[in-house]
């Protein structure tokens, strides 16, 4: 993972801390992963720009702002247990890999799951579980979870995923219309479930019975 780390640098620097991403853990995960990695072939160039980048299946990889944005409102602890919904192409999972004990990240197109456990082996990233279905029910044989990152947009938080949270566990999510959507934190507390915005964003949909239809 020594490919291109003057871009990476350069990255977290500009994109990053320079906007306001301050803990020390996920800049180094993002420092650490080599998105190009990540990226098809005809984006090479475009692999470390603050841009969403398309893949395949008609899908994207995040910005790396973005990826960031998450991750830290995630506030995990090495001992955490992540679940993902919308794998893509494995690039967040790879970053949250880097923060937690094991991450579980779900894919709908078997295409992208299957290029995403040829990045992690690639990369000998061997604390990542890759599923194929339907990431508004779960993954529930491995709940509960510390934290979630749903990187896909629905109209609402699905009740499976906040039921599969541990008590004191967090969920980030963008929830709204199709065209734009506000990133959402979730923490379950003993008292009751607390709800913050960090902000518009825009992800593709998140498809699924809780989510949006085809």
């Amino acid at each position: 993972m020594n490919e291109r780390q003057s871009e990476r640098s350069e990255m977290v620097a500009a994109q990053l801390r320079s906007r306001g991403i301050r803990n020390e853990r996920v800049l180094a995960a993002m420092h650490a992963i080599p998105r190009h990695r990540f990226v098809l072939n005809e984006y090479d160039e475009a692999a470390y720009a603050d841009q969403a980048l398309p893949i395949s299946c008609t899908q994207t990889i995040s910005q790396p702002f973005v990826v960031a944005r998450m991750a830290e409102a995630l506030r995990l602890q090495p001992s955490d247990r992540v679940l993902e919904v919308g794998t893509g192409s494995g690039y967040a999972a790879a970053v949250l890999s880097q923060l937690a004990a094991a991450v579980y990240t779900l894919e709908r197109h078997h295409e992208l799951a299957a290029a995403a456990v040829a990045h992690f082996e690639q990369l000998a990233l061997r604390n990542i579980s890759v599923g194929v279905g339907d990431g508004t029910a779960g993954w529930p044989a491995y709940a509960p979870y510390d934290a979630m990152s749903v990187a896909a947009a629905g109209p609402q938080i699905p009740a499976a995923l906040r039921d599969q949270l541990a008590l004191g566990g967090r969920l980030v999510m963008p929830v709204g219309e199709r065209s734009e959507q506000h990133l959402l934190l979730l923490e379950r507390l003993s008292n009751g479930d607390q709800l913050y915005d960090l902000g518009t964003v825009r992800f593709v949909p998140l498809i699924g019975t809780a989510g949006w239809k085809d």
